[in-house]
């Protein structure tokens, strides 16, 4: 070391499982310059091109009929402001997390939707409309609202170095950083349509892509031994924070009695956080020795979130999409009922002779008078 001070943190204090020295031992792993600035360049571009690709999917004209009658706002303002912070806070609080933990869970809990949700929703025959405005007014939400929700809900770790360093002017700076690619993908939907389409594919598959590498590679420099001594009660709240997003947001739904593929819709919209938004915030705003391997709990967090939606999806592809069909097939019979009608009446209105039977099967043609 170069003999320069660390900074007075005290973690460890505040976790039964000391599990505090694991989360805030592992600035050291990222002792190697290079790698770390790497790890920095891959969360940013990351981070960019999911906002272009979260631009791209948004069209004008939608829009403006959103604004008109804000539903998707009103869902995306409750489900991700108001339920995913105060679950993250109180599963914070239940599981007892230290203060390094339980920044990690709050900035978590408080980002916005991510893309993941517009792809879970057309594998769901959601409403993909609903789900591209929700993603983008929590997108553009959270540059007042994070910073907010993460000043009320740390006031509980106040006294710790690491809430004392919250660096909110710095999550705001990020936060308004997504603005230009996403203000540039609009642009591009608007003038080249095509190419906004094949920008939204890239962006999705670019999101598991960099994921995956930011695993590995956070992993490896951290090492399996601190990853090991990642608290189980991190790994717990990795698993129901995605789960209980996605039972809340169903509930959300049903309470404003949307029919269920919008419910379908606004549970994934609201269990489905912008994870590399969670990452770029920890990697480029907090000093490694403080957070070290919390790092990871955005990628476990992304991990279970992928792994519980596909599982829905299944399920539905299993069980649900059969109902789904059968309602569709209602409405398609009731259409041709009335149109069946509807040419019977024609029939006998415009008919030149009617068929009678008499005895011992015999057929006979009644020709009637048409007026000319």
């Amino acid at each position: 070391t170069d003999g320069s001070p660390q900074p007075p943190v005290t973690v460890g204090t505040g976790s039964p499982d000391g599990g505090a020295g694991a989360a805030g031992g592992g600035g050291e792993a990222f002792g190697d310059r290079s790698l770390n600035q790497g790890l920095s360049v891959l969360v940013g571009l990351a981070l960019c091109v999911t906002m272009l690709g979260l631009g791209c999917a948004v069209e004008l004209s939608q829009l403006g009929q959103q604004l008109r009658r804000p539903v998707g706002l009103l869902l995306a303002l409750l489900g991700q402001f108001v339920a995913m912070p105060l679950l993250a806070f109180l599963l914070a609080l239940i599981f007892a997390l230290d203060e390094v933990a339980a920044v990690a869970v709050l900035l978590c809990g408080c980002c916005p939707g991510g893309n993941l949700s517009n792809l879970m929703s057309v594998l769901v025959d959601g409403d993909m409309n609903l789900s591209i405005i929700m993603t983008a007014s929590s997108t553009l939400l959270a540059l007042f609202l994070m910073p907010l929700c993460l000043w009320i809900y740390s006031r509980h770790w106040i006294n710790t170095a690491v809430v004392q360093l919250l660096p909110l002017g710095a999550v705001s700076l990020t936060l308004g950083s997504t603005l230009l690619p996403i203000g540039l993908g609009v642009l591009i939907r608007y003038r080249h349509p095509r190419a906004a389409d094949l920008l939204v594919k890239i962006s999705l598959w670019s999101l598991l892509v960099t994921l995956v590498i930011l695993f590995i590679l956070t992993g490896t420099m951290l090492g399996p031994d601190l990853l090991a001594h990642i608290p189980a009660s991190v790994y717990a709240i990795a698993v129901l924070m995605p789960l209980v997003g996605y039972a809340l947001g169903y509930g959300l739904a049903t309470v404003f009695k949307m029919p269920p593929h919008c419910r379908r819709t606004v549970s994934l919209e609201t269990g489905c956080q912008n994870v590399q938004l969670c990452t770029a915030i920890l990697k480029l705003t907090f000093p490694p020795e403080l957070i070290g391997s919390m790092y990871m709990f955005p990628l476990l967090y992304a991990l279970f979130q992928s792994a519980e939606a596909g599982l829905f999806v299944l399920l539905y592809k299993m069980y649900g999409r059969d109902s789904h069909k059968q309602d569709a097939l209602g409405e398609e019979e009731d259409t041709d009922i009335s149109y069946k009608k509807l040419k019977e009446e024609e029939v006998a209105d415009t008919s030149y002779g009617t068929v009678t039977t008499e005895e011992h099967n015999s057929i006979q043609m009644e020709p009637t008078q048409t007026a000319l």
